[in-house]
């Protein structure tokens, strides 16, 4: 056994993609009223722990709220259907009794009362001030308690009149970092990262689905694009009678105030913040409809010049002929013949092309791609052959190795990598060599007690500021796979965090480069880096380079995926888990991959097993 353990995990149920397949799923909803989803708890108990934090409550306190949240943020499950079908929270990983007792509160009344009685002590505002790049609750408690700071907006004050360097431990490089800081705050204001969207999208689609005649149903825009963040989300629908359809949409329990109720078109506005558009449209125009308001407005433009040079009018309401010497300000909406618009292959077909996926859709070449019938054949969640990036309770996982391979064996995967921390991560329990060996010694056990899958004896090995890697030769070189990547020393120059990076990817011994930007969607920028130089780097010196699939990295980019394609880099998609529920987060690095035009044979964990071992064979010769 580990001599680190942790509370085992409910098992999850399994978990899908997206929320928009068409209406013939099931009907009406499992719970009757809206409630908390599991992101929004998450945020509580986030703001929670960090107002006691800055109040100065025990520690350890502090950490359960913490602990709770990693487990909260790796679940598949609705904590709202748990709770209503009486399971036992404390059979969470990190959770007591006070835990379990605190998020039936939130699942029953959209509150808890503890953070509630917090507020009269702590300024809710300072928990949005913790999460700024260069704070954190003790800095933040300090300008609170020195200067009054209590928002954002007081911050910023302080910023400009200069009052901030009166206080110690913030100088001129301080105050540079937090004006970024606030400015990358605001690029993110009222977008929602895609797994959030989808844990308020699915149980509205599903109440949904329970209007009375409701004929069709789709989420388009760029939640159908499957887009690393969405604005606001565009749903579709089909029925013979609009109205029962919209007083049940503006009824779902989720609003907190609708914005506009008429015939075809409605609009709320959830209790989260996130805007919903209902629009209804007849049968004869769906097609036309679900590819206008899945976008992009790019692509969209492109089909439609595409449809001009034909004599065709492509819009919402259909694909139409237009008349001859016909004036655009003379035509309406459906004028002249009518030759498509029910399906979304009619307006493909219209304008000579193959139906175009929507995670292409971003005028990227898929227009010139589908004309030479050269649209790739996107990679699929059952392409995925293994996991090359988890972690186990050696350092900061939730599960022991034996637990991790289970469920990957159970998601049908040939062959998983432990990779656990090295010592410079002290904060996730990064291993120590002294340990190193004990857990080797733990891989070989549970290999004998799970069959059918391999375990490879691997660590996600820290770069250090000076490029070079965090643990020594001797080690690396017993390692079946070494996965590096960067967690301090995140603010370097672009120059130094190019070499920085050079070095390491040069290290004989490393095979995959891990969550290469370190960006945090919506929390943390990018590094400042040639993405350009490191990603030929890495080509050469014949590196991997990780999708990172955890939904709050999504790194690399989509774009950064695209080019590293271009330039014929080998991509591991990896979840990054720290539990059993994580490994399903698989699903959104397929996303990724998809939106950056990659099929199987670019991904090095579709291999099967073999070619797999053969391929960590072309540098260790």
């Amino acid at each position: 056994m580990s001599k680190r353990t942790t509370k085992r995990a409910r098992k999850p149920s399994a978990g899908g993609r997206g929320a928009g397949a068409g209406a013939q799923g099931r009907r009406g909803s499992k719970r009757a009223k809206r409630t908390l989803e599991n992101f929004e708890i998450a945020r509580l108990l986030t703001e929670l722990a960090d107002l006691l934090e800055i109040q100065g409550a025990n520690p350890f306190r502090v950490r359960a709220y913490r602990n709770a949240v990693l487990t909260i943020a790796g679940l598949t499950r609705s904590l709202a259907d748990m709770v209503a079908q009486g399971e036992d929270l404390t059979e969470l990983a990190g959770f007591g009794s006070e835990m379990a007792r605190h998020v039936t509160e939130m699942v029953q009344t959209g509150r808890l009362q503890m953070l509630d009685e917090v507020h009269k002590e702590v300024p809710a505002g300072l928990a949005e001030l913790t999460r700024l790049d260069g704070l954190g609750p003790k800095r933040t408690k300090k300008l609170w308690e020195t200067l009054g700071v209590k928002t954002i907006a007081d911050l910023e004050r302080t910023l400009e009149t200069g009052r901030i360097l009166e206080v110690e431990g913030f100088g001129e490089k301080s105050v540079e970092r937090l004006r970024r800081s606030i400015a990358d705050q605001r690029k993110h204001v009222g977008r929602f990262r895609l797994v959030d969207a989808d844990q308020l999208v699915r149980p509205l689609v599903d109440y949904m689905r329970g209007a009375e005649g409701i004929e069709k149903l789709e989420v388009a825009g760029s939640y159908r694009r499957r887009r690393d963040t969405i604005g606001d989300i565009d749903l579709l629908a089909v029925c013979d009678d609009a109205g029962p359809v919209m007083r049940h949409f503006t009824a779902y329990p989720g609003v907190a105030r609708v914005q506009g109720s008429g015939g075809t078109r409605g609009t709320v506005i959830l209790k989260s913040g996130l805007q919903v558009d209902l629009r209804i449209v007849p049968r004869r125009a769906y097609g036309a409809a679900l590819h206008y308001f899945t976008g992009s407005k790019e692509h969209n433009i492109a089909v439609r010049t595409l449809g001009v040079q034909r004599g065709l009018r492509i819009s919402e309401y259909g694909v139409f002929r237009v008349p001859k010497g016909a004036k655009e300000e003379d035509l309406g909406p459906e004028s002249g013949e009518r030759i498509g618009g029910a399906r979304e292959e009619d307006v493909f077909r219209a304008v000579g092309l193959k139906w175009i996926p929507p995670e292409l859709r971003e005028n990227r070449g898929e227009i010139e791609a589908a004309q030479n019938d050269r649209l790739p054949d996107l990679i699929t969640l059952e392409d995925i052959r293994g996991d090359l990036q988890m972690h186990s309770t050696w350092s900061d996982g939730k599960n022991t190795i034996e637990e991790m391979a289970r469920a990957a064996a159970a998601l049908g995967y040939e062959y998983i990598a432990i990779t656990d921390h090295t010592p410079a991560v002290g904060v996730a329990g990064g291993l120590k060599p002294g340990d190193i060996e004990e857990q080797w010694e733990e891989i070989g056990r549970a290999q004998q007690v799970v069959p059918g899958i391999t375990i490879f004896r691997s660590m996600e090995v820290d770069i250090l500021r000076d490029g070079s890697l965090d643990l020594a030769d001797e080690y690396l070189e017993r390692l079946d796979l070494v996965v590096v990547s960067i967690h301090s020393h995140m603010h370097l120059g672009k120059r130094e965090m190019t070499e920085r990076i050079l070095k390491a990817v040069r290290h004989p011994q490393v095979d995959i480069l891990s969550h290469p930007t370190g960006r945090r969607i919506n929390e943390r920028e990018p590094f400042e880096m040639d993405m350009e130089v490191v990603l030929a780097a890495a080509h050469e010196q014949g590196v991997a380079v990780e999708l990172n699939a955890h939904p709050e990295r999504l790194d690399l980019s989509d774009v950064h995926v695209f080019r590293a394609r271009e330039l014929g880099l080998k991509i591991a998609i990896d979840t990054d888990a720290h539990s059993v529920d994580n490994l399903r987060n698989m699903s959104y690095g397929i996303d990724q991959a998809r939106r950056g035009w990659l099929e199987a044979g670019h991904v090095i964990n579709t291999l099967p097993l073999q070619r797999f071992r053969k391929w960590l064979t072309r540098r260790r010769k």
